[in-house]
């Protein structure tokens, strides 16, 4: 009797044990801050008929986004609303829609899926990876850091395509395909109304011409770090530099609009001129320069027609005819 009266009283003591360090545990649930998660995925699809540049483009920025996922064309250039279902299915909120228009034009729809908002631009002056062929290199899958310039802080719709571009491009610390590295400069500028796109590589010294000079550098900054105080850093040390590495492209903002493609307009940008008015303006000048000349064909037949002297009565044409 003695015994099962010992096991009770260890049971309830061990029960209110458990008790106060549950309640301990959400008490200090509830005083430390959460941290935030940046849970960012970004879906990344074309349009049909794209060319092989716009392909190339588009596999560029792929691989620039660790935290992205890449899906098969889109047939329907009408009926933008599946996005929606498919960033869904594919587990994403945010998108990248490239559309393609005459095999010629190319669009970018970026929105915040499902809710929005949505910004459509216009891509232009593409120049891809291997057109480029430049000397810098990063690693495959590494972060980067996303730069702005102070253009971007003039106007509300700048500062709304801003925090769109970052939560785009900014790849989150978490996400599952990133490499702890960071080794290039993701830049956008803007200007004269349009963004400016760059991507740089991040590098300690500038590359060397020759294998021997290379080596040498490489035996300099080892012995440079060998000789390095514990206490502070090197005085002697070089600053980074930027290599450009690519891809650029220029975007030109059309609209942006509250929901994701579509709803009400937010923005409409009043200096944008489509490509099919501009080559429209083009064959109307082609157009006027052959009315020209016919026309001045015809005044020089003219000056010619009045400036023909009368037949004379003499003439052989007139005695002989």
């Amino acid at each position: 009797m003695a015994t099962r009266l010992a096991a009770a009283a260890q049971a309830t003591s061990s029960k209110g044990k458990r008790k106060l360090r549950e309640e301990d545990e959400e008490i200090a649930a509830s005083t430390t801050p959460a941290l935030r998660k940046n849970r960012q995925r970004v879906l990344v699809l074309p349009s049909r008929g794209v060319t092989s540049q716009m392909r190339h483009l588009i596999n560029d920025i792929e691989s620039l986004l660790p935290h992205s996922k890449k899906d098969s064309k889109l047939d329907s250039k009408s009926n933008l609303h599946i996005l929606n279902e498919l960033a869904e299915l594919n587990n994403c909120n945010n998108t990248l829609y490239f559309e393609a228009r005459k095999h010629t034009d190319l669009y970018l729809w970026m929105s915040k899926t499902p809710n929005g908002p949505s910004v459509k631009l216009q891509v232009q002056n593409i120049h891809t990876m291997d057109e480029l062929k430049m000397t810098g290199n990063c690693l495959k899958g590494s972060r980067h850091v996303v730069s702005f310039d102070k253009g971007f802080d003039l106007a509300p719709h700048t500062m709304l395509m801003k925090e769109l571009l970052t939560q785009i491009f900014a790849v989150p610390r978490t996400s599952r395909r990133t490499k702890p590295f960071v080794d290039h400069v993701l830049s956008f500028s803007y200007l004269d109304g349009k963004i400016w796109f760059r991507n740089f590589q991040i590098t300690e010294s500038l590359a060397h011409e020759s294998a021997s000079e290379l080596a040498a550098a490489a035996l300099e900054n080892a012995k440079d770090r060998a000789s390095k105080s514990k206490k502070g850093k090197d005085q002697n040390a070089k600053p980074p530099t930027l290599i450009e590495i690519g891809p650029r492209f220029v975007m030109v903002p059309i609209k942006i609009f509250e929901g994701s493609f579509g709803g009400a307009t937010l923005f409409d940008n009043p200096e944008y001129v489509s490509p099919n008015a501009v080559r429209h303006a083009m064959r109307r000048k082609k157009g006027e320069k052959f009315t020209d000349k016919v026309k001045q064909q015809n005044a020089l037949e003219e000056k010619r027609a009045a400036l023909q002297l009368p037949e004379d009565e003499l003439s052989n044409r007139k005695v002989f005819g």
